[in-house]
């Protein structure tokens, strides 16, 4: 089951526990204190739901994308492990394509205004607080992006990157924030 898998890749991400059943899963999105997780919970089900629980998930990601100012469309194609840190004010466009095992920290916007234009993240990034993601730029795998940093061209793999505009600073231990990665 393809929403179960991405739920248990998510919930990993927070808590390091690999083999969590549904009612420990949908436990902790209705009561748990884990403000991305809940979120994250209700995206995949608005997404990968049946025509039973989609509704519901719906219902829930619209009613959770305004109590955390988290803007991402349910169409967004995101991988396994997602990580939203402290779960809240993030705007991803809905058309951007993000991979296994990204952190999105707070306060980050990823788009462009142009709807041909879409930004790709690879696998095992992560993006740091107050960060902007301009246009149709890739970040390739192991990344990392440091705070308050504008990326306006594309980021190579292995790489750390901060700064306006973000330029490459080295390719030392790229994602070491990358905590408690998903098995894919």
């Amino acid at each position: 089951m393809t929403f179960l898998r991405f739920v248990r890749s998510d919930y990993c991400r927070y808590t390091g526990c690999r083999k969590a059943g549904i009612v420990t899963l949908v436990s902790k999105a209705l009561f748990g204190r884990i403000p991305g997780y809940k979120y994250s919970f209700w995206l995949r089900l608005a997404r990968y739901g049946n025509f039973l629980t989609r509704p519901l998930g719906i219902v829930m990601h619209h009613h959770y994308s305004i109590k955390y100012h988290i803007d991402i469309k349910r169409w967004c194609k995101i991988g396994y492990g997602l990580y939203l840190s402290h779960g809240m004010c993030i705007v991803i466009n809905g058309r951007t394509v993000i991979g296994n095992n990204v952190n999105i920290s707070q306060f980050v916007n990823i788009g462009s205004n142009d709807p041909a234009c879409h930004a790709t993240i690879g696998d095992n990034v992560y993006i740091g607080p107050l960060t902007s993601v301009v246009g149709g730029v890739t970040i390739g795998n192991d990344v990392t992006v440091g705070s308050n940093s504008m990326v306006n061209k594309d980021i190579p793999s292995g790489a750390t990157a901060a700064g306006v505009p973000a330029k490459v600073l080295n390719y030392n231990s790229p994602a070491r924030y990358i905590m408690n990665r998903a098995e894919v």
